[in-house]
């Protein structure tokens, strides 16, 4: 087991950050921000200056977040056939989502499954505008609206979708638009006032805030969906509960890096393709999938021929590097890629997935060349033993 270690999972959960746990200490003696007294009113104070930062991170007015306990948590109330313009009442008939999405959209919400619409991607990743463009002119109005959900960003392939074409597509067809940007606020500027999509989905640990505390930004409340959790009344009756003060808090503080930290992402993707050239170096015949597409700064998803990703991840453990088999998302539980699979690559061995952050260096990237040196030389001393045996 290696002494020291290197973390190459941010896509995972990116580490806190030091001003996140600070803002998280500060507030966790804080008393109920629902309380009118001074000591509640202070504490309000807390979660309103963390949704300003939330806000500036994307361009949105504050009044326009609202608090969850996760990415997950805002998926499940925005993907829903019944919303509420002011007292009435508007139905969304039917849901789609490309079958590359994180499973909490793949899923559907809430939303029975034979009213979801599942849309292919390319070999990049990609989704298909055209199968989209066709299905939503097919959609029947008259049962209610089209409700599209789609990543900005790949979680396992980093890849990017082209969410202002879709957006204009969604528009055309008179339809509503989520946008899963979880992982890439932070890493792509973004701008939901430009039209870039009607409703956010954004999570606090992908940018090295706390874990437990999450958002939904619109860009406009004028409609939103019928709450999920139901209660006193909190975030404008969006979503009942105390809020999560000290994650909520935290959540703000690396609002306020992201945003800061955006002008790192030059850097960080040299590193990128630093690692990308070990891979290509030591592994000629290695595939990294989305290359020729447009992908976040920090983020590669390879594999090795002959290589099985899950055998793979516990050695690069053991060799004291934390990566990914795939997404970090089922607990704990390494399967096949759906990602791999709607691209066209389901028949291999499974990839691995390399993401890094501000504090990723020198030292990471040679523990991540010596980590898979040592896979290679184990798989090629497998092969000749195998080949001296067959003999």
């Amino acid at each position: 087991m290696a002494a020291t270690r290197a973390y190459l999972d941010y896509n995972a959960s990116a580490p806190l950050l030091p001003e996140a746990r600070a803002a998280v200490v500060a507030a966790l003696d804080a008393a109920n921000p629902s309380s009118v007294h001074t000591e509640g009113r202070a504490a309000r104070r807390l979660i309103e200056d963390a949704r300003r930062d939330i806000a500036r991170l994307v361009n949105a007015k504050p009044e326009h977040v609202v608090f969850t306990s996760g990415a997950t948590e805002a998926a499940s109330t925005l993907l829903t056939p019944d919303w509420q313009m002011g007292r009435g009442a508007v139905r969304m008939s039917r849901l789609y989502v490309s079958e590359a999405d994180h499973p909490c959209v793949l899923g559907g919400g809430r939303f029975p499954a034979a009213q979801v619409t599942r849309v292919g991607v390319d070999r990049d990743g990609i989704a298909d505008l055209d199968a989209l463009a066709k299905a939503l002119a097919a959609h029947d109005k008259a049962d209610g609206l089209p409700l599209v959900a789609i990543h900005a960003a790949n979680n396992e392939t980093g890849v990017i979708q082209p969410v202002g074409r879709i957006a204009e597509i969604v528009k055309a067809a008179g339809g509503v638009l989520v946008v899963d940007a979880v992982q890439a606020a932070g890493r792509n500027p973004i701008d939901i006032s430009a039209g870039y999509a009607d409703y956010l989905i954004l999570s606090s640990h992908k940018i090295g805030g706390p874990k437990g505390v999450g958002a939904i930004v619109v860009q406009s409340d004028l409609m939103m969906p019928k709450p999920l959790i139901n209660g006193g009344g909190q975030e404008k009756g969006h979503r009942a509960g105390t809020e999560n003060l000290p994650g909520i808090a935290g959540f703000g503080a690396a609002a306020r890096a992201a945003l800061v930290g955006l002008d790192d992402m030059e850097a960080i993707a040299r590193h990128r393709d630093e690692i990308e050239a070990i891979v290509r170096e030591l592994a000629p015949d290695a595939e990294i999938f989305g290359a020729a597409a447009s992908r976040l700064a920090n983020t590669t998803f390879f594999a090795i021929p002959g290589i099985k990703a899950e055998t793979a991840q516990i050695a690069f453990d053991l060799a004291g590097v934390a990566l990914s088999a795939g997404s970090a998302c089922s607990s704990g539980k390494v399967g096949p890629s759906h990602v791999l699979k709607a691209m066209g690559h389901g028949d291999g061995l499974g990839a691995l997935r390399v993401s890094i952050g501000r504090a990723t260096g020198a030292e990471e990237i040679e523990a991540f060349r010596a980590a898979l040196a040592g896979v290679i030389a184990r798989q090629v001393g497998r092969e000749k033993a195998g080949k001296e045996k067959a003999a």
